[in-house]
C-alpha cells in the first residue's frame, strides 16, 4: 500500500516537472519570438530608410553609393555661393551631357528646376536644387516666372530635328533609350508628326524667349560645338561661368567625356521625316538660327 502511494506521488511529481518544463519552454519561445518580431521591425524600418533614400530623400548622397560614374574628384556644393546660372535648353539639346562635362571639369555641383530621381541616383544628387551653391541650374522652361530666378544664361541649342527626335526617344526609350521603330509609325504616322509640329513650336518659342527677354548676361552654345570642338568649346563656358580654371580636371574630363548620359546614335531603316516636315523645320530653325546668329554672334560652328 506504501509503495504504491509512493509510486502515486512520484507520477504526479514527474508531471507537475514535465507540465512546468513546458510552460517554461513556452516562454523562451515566446521571448525569442517577439525579440525576433522587434528586430524584423527595425531591420524592415532600416530597409525601408534605405529605400527611400535610393529615391533621393534627404541624407542620400547616390553619387558615393550608386553612381556608375567613374568622377575626376569628389563633387560638392560652391562656398561662398557664386551667381545663379541658367542651363537653359529645349529637352533632348544635351543638358545632361554638358552638366556632366561640367561637373567633371570643376568637381562641383550642378543643379535643376526638376527633381529627376533616376539623375538623382546616378551622378546629380543636386537635382532640385536652383540656387548659387551650385555651377549652373537645369531648365527647359521659359516665360518671365522662370527666368527671373537666375542672374546669367547658358542657352545651349541643337538643330531642332535631332532634338526632337532624341526627345521622342526619352519619352520611350529613357535617358539613353530609343523609341521602338513602330512608335513612329502609330495611328499611321500621325502620332509621330503631331509630336514634331507640338515640339518644334516649343523649341521655337523657348529659344527666342530666353535670347530675347532674358536681361542678363547670356552665352549661346551650339550642341554641335561641344561634339565638334569640345575643349575650345568647354573653355568659353567655364569662362563664361566664371570658374578657377583646373587644368588636371579639364584633362580628366576631356579623357573622360562620354560619360553614361551621351544616347549613342542608331541608324533607322527609314526617314521619320517626310518632306512636308522637314520644310517645316527648316523654315523655323532658319528663323532661330538667323536671332541667334543676329543677337548673340557665338562663335562659328
Amino acid at each position: 500500500m506504501l509503495l504504491k502511494k509512493i509510486r502515486f506521488w512520484i507520477v504526479i511529481l514527474m508531471l507537475i516537472c514535465y507540465i512546468i518544463g513546458i510552460l517554461i519552454l513556452t516562454a523562451i519561445s515566446l521571448q525569442d519570438s517577439n525579440s525576433f518580431k522587434i528586430n524584423s521591425n527595425l531591420n524592415n524600418r532600416y530597409l525601408s530608410k534605405s529605400k527611400s533614400f535610393e529615391y533621393g530623400l534627404p541624407g542620400f548622397r547616390p553619387y558615393l553609393r550608386r553612381s556608375k560614374i567613374n568622377w575626376c574628384s569628389e563633387l560638392k556644393y560652391r562656398n561662398p555661393y557664386g551667381p545663379s546660372i541658367a542651363l537653359a535648353s529645349f529637352p533632348g539639346s544635351g543638358n545632361t551631357w554638358l552638366r556632366y562635362l561640367l561637373q567633371q571639369s570643376t568637381g562641383y555641383f550642378t543643379g535643376s528646376v526638376y527633381k529627376d530621381y533616376g539623375l538623382l541616383k546616378n551622378g546629380f544628387p543636386a537635382e532640385s536644387v536652383f540656387n548659387g551653391s551650385v555651377l549652373v541650374v537645369k531648365t527647359h522652361e521659359w516665360g518671365a516666372p522662370n527666368r527671373k530666378m537666375f542672374s546669367k544664361a547658358i542657352l545651349l541649342v541643337r538643330t531642332p530635328s535631332a532634338a526632337i527626335q532624341a526627345e521622342f526617344n526619352r519619352q520611350n526609350g529613357g535617358h539613353i533609350g530609343f523609341a521602338a521603330p513602330d512608335k513612329y509609325k502609330r495611328l499611321k504616322g500621325k502620332y509621330w508628326q503631331d509630336f514634331v509640329l507640338r515640339k518644334l513650336k516649343q523649341w521655337h518659342d523657348m529659344n527666342l524667349d530666353w535670347l530675347y527677354n532674358f536681361t542678363g548676361p547670356t552665352h549661346v552654345i551650339f550642341y554641335e560645338q561641344l561634339v565638334n570642338d569640345l575643349e575650345n568649346t568647354l573653355k568659353t563656358i567655364l569662362q563664361f561661368i566664371d570658374i578657377p580654371f583646373n587644368q588636371k580636371l579639364f584633362n580628366c574630363a576631356i579623357e573622360r567625356k562620354e560619360g553614361i548620359y551621351r544616347r549613342k546614335k542608331r541608324v533607322l531603316n527609314f526617314d521619320p521625316f517626310n518632306d512636308k516636315l522637314k520644310s517645316v523645320i527648316k523654315e523655323i530653325e532658319k528663323k532661330v538660327f538667323d536671332a541667334i546668329y543676329n543677337v548673340a554672334a557665338p562663335a562659328e560652328m
